[in-house]
């Protein structure tokens, strides 16, 4: 459950939502100052807020990398799966081919006997 909301909040926060929401908040905060709060204060604030939230957006962006790495790791192992698999099927078909050309011999051989034999009892009569 923890994973899903952190999954949906690394694609909420990466959506424009987001950046204008960030946009109204800061606007939202640097305007405090007009209402006679103390500047220094909005700023440590601000500051803080901004702090504790690029540590969560570099925890999130981990998690996005090694679920996308995990993802490119699946992906490969079925790469390598199906190359197994045309690999198989291509030594398959060469041995097809080569009992299909050892049938071919062997039709050729009985047609050639079947001359022969052909050729004898026409000579015999």
């Amino acid at each position: 459950m923890i994973k899903k909301l952190a999954l949906k909040l690394i694609k909420w926060i990466g959506s424009v939502n987001s950046v204008i929401i960030h946009t109204v908040l800061f606007i939202a905060g640097f305007s405090f100052y007009f209402l006679g709060f103390d500047l220094t204060k909005i700023l440590l604030i601000i500051t803080t807020i901004v702090s504790l939230e690029a540590i969560y957006l570099s925890i999130f962006i981990q998690m996005s990398v090694n679920l996308q790495s995990q993802k490119l790791q699946t992906l490969h192992e079925n790469v390598e799966e199906i190359q197994d698999n045309v690999e198989e099927i291509q030594d398959n078909v060469e041995e097809i081919q080569d009992d299909v050309e050892d049938l071919q011999e062997n039709i050729e051989d009985l047609q050639a006997e079947e001359k022969e034999e052909d050729k004898d009892i026409h000579e015999t009569t």
